[in-house]
């Protein structure tokens, strides 16, 4: 275990060291940001699925509405882009909140199907809204400067921004996950009845970890909207909900990093692909993650953790 949690950090180092060279590298600084983007909301949703046992459909609700609420702050008041952040952040969280308060109530797939139908309610919002753009999303949002005092025009310091925000959230993350409070979630996850049993108050525990992933998620958001310039119906549909189940699954659920692989995966598949193959790219992205799903039942990441588990044993 020692081992593996050196490996980790290793890992983790040099794949850091690759994120701060990959603009000087010449990758394209929008692809980047749109990767790291989605992998926040996939560790957002898997904090909820993979650590508390949680199945929600409808957290593109909490990254749409975020999306939305960031952009009409920036554009309509003018604001710097850290205060769009803030409002998104906790405008999602605020839904967070009321979505949590109806839906831990139910468990299994009453569960999620109580979120998904809020989530279609957040969508018909944001389709209805006059603020929201309707059909034709959320356009022009200025990224203008941080703190007014560094501009964001530039792609290259904007991607620095995006990547700053991704690391801090992951190590938050991380850091609740290995925390007491994370060691809960855990034993929620595994056998809810005996938490009770030991005297933990357990709805109150799934509904702060539901409230924060609501808000990461929002965060994501809010970020994908400063770095593009737009918010869009796709960003709160039910299939943004979809994909998020999509990445954590294939990189591997209750793992820290599985969600970032399947996010970058993901978003790095419908790049490329969708020029060539056009709208045949969700078939051959649904065709992978079968065979993963059937070849790796715990993920890319948690199938490679258990192999390295199995070879320290022997």
């Amino acid at each position: 275990m020692k081992n593996l949690s050196q490996f980790s950090r290793l890992t983790y180092a040099i794949l850091l060291a690759l994120a701060l060279a990959a603009p000087l590298m010449g990758l394209y600084p929008l692809f980047l940001m749109k990767l790291l983007c989605f992998a926040l909301f996939a560790c957002a949703f898997n904090l909820l699925l993979g650590f508390t046992g949680l199945l929600s459909f409808g957290h593109a609700a909490f990254f749409g509405s975020a999306a939305y609420i960031s952009g009409h702050v920036i554009k309509t008041y003018s604001l710097t882009p850290e205060w769009g952040l803030v409002a998104g952040t906790l405008g999602a969280g605020l839904i967070g909140l009321v979505v949590g308060l109806v839906a831990i109530r139910r468990q299994g797939i009453y569960f999620a199907m109580i979120t998904l139908a809020i989530a279609q309610m957040v969508y018909f919002l944001c389709l209805q809204l006059p603020q929201t753009g309707g059909e034709d999303g959320l356009q022009g949002v200025p990224r203008g400067e941080l703190f007014g005092l560094i501009s964001l025009a530039s792609d290259t310091t904007m991607y620095y921004l995006v990547l700053a925000v991704f690391v801090a959230c992951f190590l938050g993350i991380s850091r609740i996950v290995h925390s007491p409070f994370g060691q809960v979630l855990k034993m929620i996850r595994e056998n809810e009845p005996r938490a009770i049993s030991l005297g933990y108050q357990t709805d109150r525990y799934k509904l702060l970890a539901f409230v924060l992933s609501a808000a990461l998620a929002g965060l994501a958001g809010s970020l994908k909207t400063v770095a593009m310039g737009f918010a869009t119906l796709s960003d709160a549909h039910w299939s943004m909900s979809g994909e998020v189940i999509l990445m954590s699954l294939l990189g591997g659920v209750g793992t820290l990093f599985g969600p970032v692989l399947g996010a970058g995966l993901v978003i790095a598949l419908q790049n490329l692909l969708a020029d060539k193959v056009g709208s045949w790219v969700t078939v051959i992205i649904g065709v992978i993650f079968v065979v993963c799903v059937l070849a790796f039942r715990k993920g890319i990441v948690g199938e490679l953790q258990a192999f390295i588990l199995r070879r320290q044993k022997t």
